[in-house]
Parts: C-alpha cells; structure tokens; sequence
C-alpha cells in the first residue's frame, strides 16, 4: 500500500510538473503574431493578418517583399522543422542523434542531393533565382534577429543555420526522390526472378489497369531481355546492405487524390478542384505550410513545403491546383562488373574506366569523443550512370554480389535534366490552364500528376518531371551494363508526357493508377497503385446530377472498399463453411462495403486479406522475400485481386505440402488466424471487434517519436475509418499491421465559383513549435471532417483576423 501511495504521489508530481512546463514553453516558444517589427531587406510596409487557425494572409505591395514575408512568417512557424529537413536532405542527422542515424547519413550522402543542389543553384536563371533568394532573405531576417527562435532547437542540442539556394534546391531534390518510389520494386523483382525463373515471376508480378480503357491491360508489359542469363545469376537476393539502405526509403503505397469538376459538372457553375496528398502526416505539425499571398496585382492562398516558397497546391484569383504523385518512372537500377585487375575500376564491356570518388565527410553525435563528437569520413563512388548504392554498410555485406564482382548504382533522371527554371516560380502566378500548362514544362524534379482549371471554364491534367527512353525493358528490372552505350535514349518530349484537356464528361482526376493506355509509345512505369480508389472516384463524379464543393469535400472521406466489395463474398461464402470462421461470414455477408471505424466487417476484411496473401505468396518465395514483397502493395494487391476472381490459381497450392491446397484452403486457413488475431486483441465476440479499435493513426512530435512521453508533447492517437484501398485513404504496414502510417496531410477543395474561401484542412497545425495553440488544433476538425478554410476575399480575412503584425523595413 505504501508503494501504492508512493508511485500516486510521484505520478502527481510528474502531472504538475508536464503542466508547468508547458505554461512556461507557452510562454518561451511563442512567436510575436502582433504588434510591429522592422527588418532590413524590405522595400515597403507588409501586413501579417492570421486567422484563428494562425493562418497567415500576408499582404506586401510587391512580389519581392512578398517572397521576403513568406519567408519570414514560415521560420516564425516552421524554422525548427525546415533545419530537420535540411538536414535529413544533406545527411546531416547524426550530428543530431548519434549513432543510430549513421547508416542514414551515408545514405544520403551517396544519392547526393546536396551535391545535385549545388550544381543546379549555379545554372538557374536571375528570376528563378530572385524567386528563391528573396523568399531565404526572409528566412535569414528571422533567425538574425536571434529572438522567438523555437526552443526545440535547444533540446535537440544544435543550432539554427543560414539558408542558401542550395538548401531549397535540396528539399525539392529530396521531395521528388520521396515521390519516386520503385527501387523497392525493381529489388524485389530482379529476386522474384532470380528465385523463380522469369517466367514463373512473371505470374505475379505488378498488374496495372486503366480503368477509363474499354478492355482491361494484360499486364504490366514485363519484358526478358536475357532470360537465361538472369535465371543463373543469383546477386541481388537476400542482399543485407540492400535490404538496408531500402529501409529509410518513404513508404511504397504513399499517394494522393486529386480531381477537376469542369463548370457544366459543377453546383456553382464554376470548375472545382479537389485534393488529398497521401503521405506520412504522423510527425507534428504535418508537411505543408499554408498561407495568402496579397499583392496588388494577384492574390493566392493554399500550401507549399516549408523551405520552398510560393504555392504548389492551392488558388489564385484565377486558376487552381492540385497534385498527386504519378510514379513516373524516372529510376534505374543498374548491376555493374568491377575490372578483376583494378577494384577501383568497373568494366562498360571490354572498357574499364575509373569510379569517380567524392569523399564525404559525416559528423556524428559521440559523448566519448572530446568535443562531443567524431567524424567519419566515406567514400562515395560513382559510375557514369550513379553512385554505387551496394555494400556501403560495414557488417551489411553484399556477398553474392561481391562474390560475382558486380556493384548496383540508381540513376535518376533530375540529376540529369536540370534546368535555369523549377517552373515553381510561375506555378502561382498563372492565370490560365495554358500558363500553368507552360509553367509546369518545367518540373523536371518531380513526377506528378497536376490537376488545374482557371475561371474561363477550363480543366486540365498533366504530368511532370523528365523521364527516359528506354533503349530496352521498361523499369521493372534492373539492367545489367554490359557496353559503353546509353540505355537512356533521350526524353519523352514533354508534349507526349501523359495529360488530357477539357474531356467531354466534365470531370478528370487521377488516384496514382495507370493514365496511359496501351497505345502509349513509351515506358512509363511499372509501379503505380491499384485502380479502386479511381473506380469509386469515377463511379462518384458519373453519377446524375452537379456536384458542390460539398459534395466533394465528402467524397475525399468516402470509405467505400470496392477491393472488398469484389472480393468479400468470395471470402464470406468459404469462411460461412467452417464453425470458428462462420460468424465472421456472417458479419462479411451483410456488410455494404464502407470501411468505418465503428464497424467489425472492415477489421475481419483486413485481418483475413493480408494472412491470405502470405499464405499465397510465402511458401514459393519464403519469409523475407515475401514480405519485401507484400511490403509494397501497389506490388501484387490488383495481381492478388484477379487471381481470387479467377478462382483458381498455381499460386493458391501450398508447395511446402504433399497435397493440394485450393483458394479455399487458404481462405479458411486465413480466417482461422485472423480469428484467433482479433479475439485475443479485442475479445469473443466478433460483432465487437471494430475497425478503429485496431486501425489508429498517433500524432507524435519530431522530439518524441516513441517511448515515455510521447503523448505529452504529441497529438494522441485517434480511431481511422478507411484503408489502403478507399479514397479516404489510411495504409498500414503490411508486416506490422494496423496502425496507420500513411493518410491525408491535407484536404482542400477550391470551388473557382466562390470568391470567398478554399475549404482545408490539415492534420496537424501551422505551427511548428513545441506547446504552441496552433501546433496540433486542426487534428480533430481533421479527424471528424469538419471543414475549416483558407479565406481569399479581404472581407472574409478581414472577418476572421485574430492577429496582426505588421513587418516594416
């Protein structure tokens, strides 16, 4: 009992102590939102009006103090976040942690981006450079004024940095690599083949289909360029230092939503444009920092990635834009031979040609060490086609590839295409499709898909970035360099890029599945998301009748599983035949197909799914091959799909037994597991075992990721209705099933017919500080789909000001 007293006591303490601190922080982590401030670097007067949100609407009378403010007003909010990704981007995060980050560092420090950075800030053209640089004279103003910095920066124990062009450069470098997305599946698939043959890989490897074509795509277009050759080669299969230096790579099933509703489709007469970008939100405050950029000549509202400046999702007085990302293909894999006489030397055929060797130097946090830290320095080697991206981890050998004398590299096209102009600097500015059309011709650094319209009625979709023409293959496999010559034979022409204009059915959009059709001349890519979430999408925006922002607002919450309303009465009528499993076939049977949160038949869907799909694929490809493999569910999740419709397949025996497994063995197999999975985790009684019980989202501070504490300075953890396959989207990692990882980092609707507001919402905040109001209160609106808004008319502003600063020179 006294122990008892003792541990209440000191839990009391703690509690006092939590709140007191965070009164203090309150306090020292704040930022001045009101009053006045002069700085050096501004031509005229500039007046900071935010809302209740912290929301800030920034009104200069030029574009240059405009840029300037932004860039003040973002290192107000998000300094402390925008040198974490800085950092990240240049390899820098050991400085930080320690140890635990080295492999990370030696990562980045391979791929590059920085270098990249530096190489490209010194061909841009003065007004890409002015767009830049007048944004970061904003960002410096703030962190000399050495005051309201954020104190997150003591408690990580570094300090804020300058930033220079090549900073920003970095952070896009490093948001296009995010969005690239397929060295995963080009591992996994050279192992498919290495273990199975070509041929049997063949069989499951990605089934892609556009849905907007008449007849379904036979596949993924998977072509052998030397089958024989590949079947005897065993190098890259269970390949340590791979595997590792995949493990920091974004998650594969990230994505997004986008649509155009062209005026005839439209309650307001005017085109709407909706969005969802899909990403990790879980780390506080979220990724996008929204603002209202005001001047005399244009105004704007909507999101940018802190440390960029400008819009890259939101609306001017005249057009609106969203983005999803498009998976287009603009990564290789390349398997290289070392010159046996020379390891310093790799072979392009009989030609042996030296590594280009860039020393990088890492410097990594140490108690030990007598400043407190030590440094490391790697060398990074480069052939003419990429940094060698195998065996950079001491303990992580590449045995079989070293054994055959062999190095992987990864080319990516934004190294090789950059250009004087991001096309960023003219994004938001546009006033017209045509204009945004022109401004995106010059994303080279970046694969999206870009959906816009403009107030004369317009509606477009276009991709972005520069992707090659592939002398043979189509990106899914890994190349073995045997020549000199160039397996890239140049661009797609920027014109032939996938886009579409005004479509006689008033509506587009894009839900990161296949956009080409099969006629499309060229390889775009093989990695791209199973096609449920456009289905629904297509089967919304077709239905009867105009639709209103509203109305879309609901639909990027739409939960309607159409994987499950294809597969579950296949899965019910199996587990209605056993006794354990009966009950479950019940639930499934009655089910509409809506994954909410509060519903048990969404939990028992998933549940059954993914221990089904293990079942199908372990046993031919074993544990750790099919678990990088279902890792990646835009892999093998449409494959998986047609394969149950089929009702039969090779794949459903288990070839580990003498008999001979059915869809149905698998099935009742799988229903037993799961049954047993969510009895222990939710109790007997199947009718209770609910989906947001098990499928949460947690929203944790950079500071505290895990461990004591994290829910203190976090945003708690909440019940998520959807799943990977809704539009109202929310992944979860296939090998460690249910929490979400991936959801919505944003939601906006932008109705061109109201002049008054952009309905959003983030999942976090705007502000980056530890303690700050504004740090997390948009988590609940977001998680009950309340809609908040970006205000765009003076009046509306005006209305909803809840401080103003006003910035002097």
């Amino acid at each position: 009992m006294k122990w008892l007293k003792a541990g209440v006591v000191l839990a009391v303490i703690l509690i006092l102590a939590v709140v007191a601190g965070g009164m203090i922080y309150l306090r020292v982590n704040s930022v001045q939102r009101e009053g006045e401030i002069r700085l050096s670097g501004l031509q005229a007067p500039v007046r900071v009006v935010r809302d209740g949100n912290g929301t800030p609407y920034i009104y200069a009378q030029t574009l240059d103090d405009l840029l300037f403010a932004q860039g003040f007003v973002t290192a107000q909010d998000r300094l402390f976040q925008m040198q974490l990704t800085r950092m990240f981007a240049a390899g820098r995060i050991a400085e930080m942690v320690g140890e635990k980050a080295r492999n990370l560092d030696i990562r980045m420090r391979t791929i590059g981006f920085v270098r990249q950075a530096r190489r490209h800030e010194a061909i841009l053209d003065v007004r890409t450079r002015r767009f830049l640089g007048r944004y970061l004279e904003g960002v410096n103003a703030f962190i000399r004024q050495g005051r309201d910095l954020p104190v997150e920066f003591k408690l990580a124990g570094i300090r804020p940095e300058p930033w220079g062009i090549a900073d920003s450069l970095s952070v896009i470098y490093l948001m296009g690599w995010d969005s690239a997305a397929n060295l995963k599946s080009e591992i996994v698939a050279r192992m498919l083949v290495e273990r199975l043959g070509p041929e049997k890989a063949r069989e499951i490897f990605p089934l892609n289909i556009n849905p907007d074509e008449r007849a379904r795509d036979a596949g993924a277009g998977f072509r052998v360029t030397a089958p024989r050759e590949v079947q005897r080669q065993i190098i890259l299969s269970g390949d340590a230092g791979l595997i590792a230096f995949l493990k920091d790579e974004k998650p594969l099933a990230a994505g997004s939503n986008n649509w155009a509703v062209g005026p005839k489709r439209s309650a307001s007469g005017k085109p709407i444009v909706a969005n969802d970008p899909h990403l990790d939100a879980r780390i506080l405050p979220g990724p996008w920092y929204p603002a209202g950029l005001v001047t005399p000549a244009f105004r704007a509202v909507g999101v940018t990635i802190p440390g960029v400046p400008g819009i890259i999702a939101g609306r001017n007085d005249r057009i609106a834009i969203g983005m999803t990302n498009a998976y287009g293909d603009a990564q290789d894999l390349f398997i290289e031979t070392l010159d046996p006489r020379d390891p310093g030397r790799y072979l392009e055929g009989r030609v042996s040609r030296p590594f280009q060797v860039v020393p990088e130097t890492i410097r990594i946090r140490d108690k030990k060490a007598p400043d407190g830290f030590r440094e490391e320095t790697v060398q990074v080697r480069l052939t003419r086609r990429g940094p060698v991206i195998s065996g950079l981890f001491p303990g992580l050998k590449a045995e079989k590839l070293e054994k055959a004398a062999k190095v992987v590299t990864v080319r990516w096209s934004p190294f090789e295409t950059m250009g004087p102009s991001l096309g960023l600097e003219r994004l938001f500015t546009a006033r017209s499709v045509g204009e945004v059309r022109q401004a995106l011709g010059n994303v080279t650094t970046i694969m999206l898909n870009f959906v816009f319209a403009d107030v004369d009625g317009h509606i477009g979709w276009q991709t972005t970035g520069r992707l090659p023409i592939r002398a043979r293959g189509d990106g899914l496999l890994p190349v073995e360099v045997r020549d000199g010559g160039d397996p890239w034979r140049g661009w797609i022409p920027y014109a032939q890029m996938p886009a579409r204009y005004d479509p006689p059915r008033g509506w587009l959009g894009t839900c990161n599945h296949k956009t080409v059709t099969r006629d499309y001349p060229y390889a775009y890519s093989t990695h791209l998301s199973p096609a449920f979430r456009y289905r629904r999408l297509a089967e919304l925006m077709n239905a009867p009748g105009k639709v209103s922002a509203h109305k879309n607002w609901l639909y990027q919450r739409d939960t309607m599983n159409l994987l499950a309303r294809d597969v579950a009465p296949v899965m019910a009528r199996i587990l209605l035949g056993a006794k354990e499993t009966e009950q479950m076939g019940r639930i499934l049977n009655k089910w509409d197909y809506y994954d909410y949160a509060g519903r048990s038949a969404p939990a028992i869907f998933q549940a059954v799914w993914i221990k089904f799909a293990r079942r199908v694929f372990q046993d031919e490809l074993g544990p750790e091959l099919a678990g990088l493999m279902l890792d990646n569910w835009y892999f093998w999740e449409e494959r998986l799909r047609a394969m149950v419709l089929a009702g039969e397949s090779p794949w459903f025996d288990d070839v580990s037994t003498p008999r001979r497994e059915t869809m149905a063995d698998l099935f009742q197999e799988a229903g037993r597991e799961a049954a047993r999975e969510l009895g222990d985790a939710l109790g007997d009684n199947p009718a209770r075992w609910q989906w947001g019980k098990l499928h949460r989202i947690e929203f944790v501070s950079p500071l505290r990721r895990e461990g004591f504490g994290r829910g203190l300075v976090g945003g708690g953890s909440h019940p998520m209705g959807g799943s990977p396959e809704t539009l109202y989207r929310a992944i979860y990692d296939f090998n460690k099933p249910y929490a979400v990882n991936v959801s919505a980092s944003l939601r906006m609707v932008a109705d061109l017919g109201d002049p008054d507001r952009v309905y959003a919402v983030l999942p976090g905040g705007v502000s980056g500080r530890l303690f700050d109001r504004h740090n997390r209160d948009q988590i609940r609106p977001f998680m009950d789909g309340e809609k908040r808004a970006w205000w765009f008319s003076d009046a509306m502003i005006e209305r909803h000001a809840k401080y103003r600063l006003e910035l002097k020179p």
